[in-house]
């Protein structure tokens, strides 16, 4: 499967009111594995951005004046995203600047062109209830290093984003790794016949299954109740 995580930052927060996207940074993951098949753009957005905006990413109007506007790079975009799986991080946000940028140029909306839009944030918001889900909250609670992240900035977020969502799921697809077969690159696995190994049974003991059942109550709470176990039971 092929998805792209997508991160945008922007002259200030409204597209209605004719902010505008000054860059787009996107990062490819196919089986999940970081391909190196990136995207970044800067873009020139014709106006200068709001000074709490600029605070948040530091990118300057004299920075961009030589940039390409929206309309150059539209169609490497929408090659490039062309029936992915798109991961945004509150992509309420990105999807209402892309869907504006892509009316002022004719075309249809964002979603119109990918297979589909996935929200990192709503994932979140389910898992961690009443818990802070920015960026950075989730990269400190999942452990994933954002200390070059000083100032935002569009493809750095998507790479970021990656690992988040790499570690947001890993419980519910890593598994499924192996089951979708060899990969295009990767090395042959030898096959082994187990059939005649006498292979021994390891039960644990009474500390390790209440330490287990620990593990299960705390995702049962964090997913609200709604584990697979616990419903089944």
């Amino acid at each position: 499967m092929r998805q792209i995580f997508l991160d945008t930052e922007t002259t200030g927060l409204s597209a209605d009111n004719g902010d505008r996207i000054i860059e787009i940074g996107c990062v490819e993951l196919v089986n999940r594995r970081l391909t190196g098949n990136n995207l970044h753009f800067y873009l020139n957005p014709g106006r200068d951005s709001h000074e709490e905006a600029l605070k948040v990413h530091g990118i300057t109007t004299e920075f961009l004046k030589d940039k390409p506007k929206f309309e150059a790079v539209v169609a490497d975009l929408l090659r490039y995203v062309r029936d992915a799986e798109v991961i945004i991080h509150n992509a309420a946000f990105d999807l209402g600047f892309l869907d504006k940028e892509l009316e002022l140029v004719a075309q249809p909306r964002f979603k119109e062109h990918v297979n589909k839009v996935v929200d990192t944030l709503v994932m979140a918001k389910e898992m961690y209830p009443g818990k802070r889900n920015s960026l950075d909250a989730l990269c400190d609670r999942l452990g994933v290093d954002n200390s070059g992240r000083t100032l935002h900035g569009a493809l750095l977020d998507a790479e970021l984003l990656a690992d988040v969502y790499i570690n947001l799921t890993r419980g519910q697809e890593a598994l499924l790794i192996d089951a979708q077969g060899p990969r295009h690159g990767d090395p042959a696995v030898p096959q082994i016949d187990l059939s005649s190994f006498d292979l021994p049974v390891l039960r644990a003991n009474e500390q390790e299954v209440l330490a287990h059942e620990d593990v299960l109550a705390q995702i049962d709470k964090a997913s609200g109740g709604k584990t697979v176990w616990r419903v089944a039971a």
